[in-house]
């Protein structure tokens, strides 16, 4: 009773929170900027070091529900930063699934060296070492353990269907980072060794490749010939709004790819050539992200000298400009073909110390670009792993960027 009580009072306040008429406002900007109409610039926050927070802390003491505890938690604190997210009205319940990762050493990331120190950084123990264990790789297949299932969507109805609409998602496991094939490849054979397989083994790489495209393609074609694709499934690591796509709406099902936006990486290429990007891993993400209506490409990879290989993407909408890319070269190159994902380093912009007049500085330097080539520019706050515990930084910085953005682009 205790857990339920703090659940169902959450969903209550995150409610009224979708609810407000600033929710049409962003949903109305994000639109028109995705289809690379005049906006001002949104702002996205994607993150500012949430577990740094009083407020993540969790009181459930059930853990299947302590994960729907913090999403309301977070956004109720995320609202509170005032950028232009969306919030929706409703929660998100996702399905077991009874196939998960290739079937070499267990599930992918299952075998992660974990680091000594809190918030190191893991290294993967990597199952495919030598050659020959591309025989044991098992092509993934989509299927659904209803029964686990319906026991968990019936569990969390019975607390909040009341309450709030439950968005129970149905989709593939194999989607944005499992189906960029840049990630698991890196998971299944470690970046060092497949850099070298692009010289020393390159057709071995070939057929990897092959069977994870081939797989990731699999998973995807069965859920939409099940009719288990959603409008609530659209991503692109912004908000996923354009005048092309219908907007997200829960538990509408049946929809195709085509309807769809869809998210993918290359962070693991971040430092191979553009002709080998293209050679090893463009050409088998293509015939799976061109089944959908708008693509977003990239996170935190460098991608300046790869734009115009980017262009060979028919339904490419937004490019990520990472902090480690050159965000004027970007910029001449990007122009207004595509949103311009920009995404500041947050070391300089939150994350030790806050320099106000370096933000505005940084900030204005790089709007100017943007504006100088008249590019469809949004900005994106993210990997944010520490503010120094100052719960009000992002919120200050949040106000700052507005402030340059009226000033520059205005």
């Amino acid at each position: 009773m205790h857990d339920k009580t703090i659940l169902r009072d959450l969903a209550k306040r995150y409610l009224e929170l979708c609810s407000r008429d600033i929710q049409a406002v962003r949903r109305d900007l994000w639109r028109r900027h995705n289809s690379l109409q005049r906006t001002l610039p949104p702002i996205y926050t994607r993150a500012e070091a949430w577990d740094e927070m009083p407020e993540s802390r969790c009181e459930c003491e059930d853990e299947f529900l302590q994960p729907f505890e913090t999403f309301f938690r977070h956004c109720l604190f995320w609202d509170s930063l005032n950028d232009d997210s969306i919030f929706e009205p409703w929660v998100s319940i996702g399905s077991r699934y009874k196939c998960e990762g290739w079937g070499i050493g267990g599930l992918i990331g299952s075998t992660r060296l974990m680091p000594q120190e809190p918030g190191g950084a893991f290294k993967v123990d990597y199952p495919i070492r030598k050659l020959e264990d591309i025989e044991n790789v098992r092509p993934p297949w989509h299927e659904i353990d209803e029964e686990g299932t319906a026991e968990d969507v019936a569990r969390l109805t019975d607390i909040l269907g009341d309450i709030i609409t439950i968005n129970v998602d149905r989709g593939p496991a194999y989607r944005n980072w499992t189906a960029d094939l840049s990630s698991d490849l890196g998971y299944l054979r470690g970046m060092e060794n497949f850099m070298i397989d692009m010289i020393d083994n390159p057709e071995w790489l070939h057929r990897l490749l092959t069977i994870m495209r081939d797989g990731v393609m699999r998973t995807q074609e069965t859920v939409e010939a099940a009719g288990n694709w959603g409008l609530a499934m659209h991503q692109n690591q912004a908000m996923p709004y354009a005048e092309e796509l219908d907007d997200p709406q829960p538990n509408v099902n049946g929809v195709k790819r085509r309807d769809l936006w869809t998210f993918v990486a290359a962070q693991e290429f971040t430092g191979v050539s553009p002709d080998f990007h293209e050679e090893f891993l463009l050409q088998y993400q293509r015939p799976i992200i061109d089944q959908f209506g708008l693509v977003a490409y990239g996170c935190c990879e460098d991608l300046t000298q790869k734009i115009d290989m980017l262009r060979q993407i028919p339904k490419l909408r937004r490019i990520a400009v990472s902090p480690a890319a050159d965000v004027a070269k970007c910029a001449g190159q990007i122009r207004r073909d595509y949103v311009f994902s920009y995404r500041p380093n947050p070391t300089e912009m939150v994350a030790y110390g806050f320099d106000e007049e370096r933000i505005r500085t940084v900030l204005r330097r790089d709007l100017e670009v943007c504006r100088e080539h008249d590019c469809c520019v949004d900005i994106t706050l993210k990997d944010v792993e520490t503010v120094q515990g100052d719960r009000n930084r992002v919120r200050r910085w949040v106000e700052i960027t507005r402030e340059v953005i009226d000033e520059v682009m205005g």
